[in-house]
């Protein structure tokens, strides 16, 4: 197997590590005395998504050229999403191209995918998926197996409710609480329970328009300022089915989802990973203490060396990933890791600036905090992996053990097997 990058893959990652050297750093508002795309109304900037899907065609990376896209893979967009990560641009790409897309031709019909797939694969068309709750990475099967898409609302109550509206259509009832740029998106796919409480499952339903009957969407103060996230209320909001099949396996389309989310979220946290190593390195080398380089320092050196490590590791396993994404959890589990060290280790190195609001250190941290809250933790994507990948098989039942004879006493007592002399010579005294 030949690993090295194709000549179109590198030039990907270098247009884009050019394009976004040129746009808006992220950052908290007031630090440079504007307010940064982050904080912007979408949490994006439109010009810079635009110059990038229509110059580019980013959002359609992934997506077959019937429907607008480039015709690439996963690799492709996981190299995408790892100059995304090294600059912390905030951008729709990962719920877009990373989630919905890939729901739509797994699921939709054939209309479907054809009125909506161009738009996404153009850029003028975001979209964003609800799951009930905070029950994500549950749905994307990261961090849990659940067949029966329980995690949609069971019963009569709970999560997101769905019924038949009598005309063809659907109505909507229930709430959404972490939605990754679900408050810009211009599509909803919504993971909804239906069919009562004997024959109840978990369907998914497209929710189309910004102001749809029904429809409140609310930005949440989010950890990490770079990934927006929205809670989503529905209620009585028309919807339209996702395919045409009612019998549709959603939580196994989920779930194959989620191994090529967990790739593309691993290659994302190597970006920033390598983003937080690269400045520190720079840092340590202008930073001087008593008369020299801070960098020279034989500890320093060694923290580094580690971290380095660290990095190449995580990178290996997330370009496994994208080229296998069945090992996406795990693969999500080691760079996550890498990210909360090498970025901890950064703000430590940093010194007093490091703590600073007005520097991109707590950028980093935040991000590799918040994506452990969202996709994490760590020990349960491992756990996953292991179980999926029955690694932990149950061991086979042991043999019964075979009887064992005991000739009798030549005295003719009743004295019991195993017995010693000194329990004979009790028994003898009447103790």
């Amino acid at each position: 197997m030949d690993a090295a990058f194709t000549a179109e893959q590198s030039e990907i990652r270098r247009t884009l590590r050019a394009a976004f050297a040129k746009g808006v750093p992220p950052g908290p508002p007031g630090r440079d005395g504007s307010a940064p795309a982050a904080g912007a109304g979408p949490g994006y900037d439109p010009a810079l998504w635009s110059r990038l899907a229509g110059g580019l065609g980013l959002p359609g990376l992934a997506l077959e050229e019937k429907y607008g896209g480039v015709g690439c893979g996963t690799t492709e967009l996981a190299l995408a999403l790892e100059e995304t990560g090294r600059a912390l641009v905030p951008l729709p790409l990962f719920a877009t191209s990373g989630l919905a897309a890939p729901l739509i031709t797994a699921l939709g019909t054939e209309r479907q995918r054809a009125a909506l797939l161009p738009g996404i694969a153009d850029g003028s068309l975001t979209a964003a998926v609800c799951v009930p709750g905070t029950a994500l990475a549950t749905a994307l099967a990261l961090t849990g197996g659940d067949p029966d898409g329980t995690w949609a609302g069971g019963g009569r109550a709970g999560g997101i409710q769905a019924r038949p509206d009598g005309h063809g259509g659907w109505r909507l009832y229930g709430e959404a609480a972490q939605v990754l740029d679900g408050h810009s998106a211009g599509l909803l796919l919504v993971a909804a329970h239906t069919g009562g409480f004997t024959r109840g499952r978990a369907l998914l339903f497209l929710v189309r328009g910004q102001d749809a009957d029904g429809l409140r969407r609310t930005r949440w103060t989010a950890l990490d300022e770079t990934r927006p996230q929205a809670r989503v209320q529905l209620r009585d909001t028309r919807a339209e089915l996702l395919g045409d099949d009612p019998d549709a396996d959603v939580p196994a389309a989920l779930a194959a989802t989620g191994r090529t989310a967990g790739a593309l979220l691993a290659a994302e946290a190597v970006g920033a990973a390598q983003a937080a190593l690269d400045r520190t390195v720079e840092h340590v080398k202008d930073r001087r203490q008593f008369g020299r380089p801070v960098g020279s320092f034989q500890a320093v050196k060694h923290r580094l060396a580690d971290l380095y490590v660290r990095v190449q590791a995580a990178r290996s396993a997330a370009y496994y990933a994208a080229w296998d994404p069945r090992e996406g959890a795990l693969a999500l589990a080691q760079c996550l890791e890498a990210l909360r060290t090498v970025a901890g280790e950064a703000i430590q190195l940093h010194g007093g600036i490091g703590f600073t609001w007005e520097h991109e250190a707590h950028l980093y941290f935040k991000r590799a905090a918040s994506d452990e809250l969202l996709f994490g933790p760590v020990h349960r994507l491992r756990a996953r992996a292991a179980e999926t990948g029955d690694l932990f098989a149950p061991a086979p039942p042991a043999a019964a053990p075979l009887p064992v004879s005991v000739p009798a006493p030549a005295d003719g007592s009743l004295r019991r097997a195993g017995a010693g002399p000194g329990h004979a010579g009790r028994e003898a005294a009447g103790v």
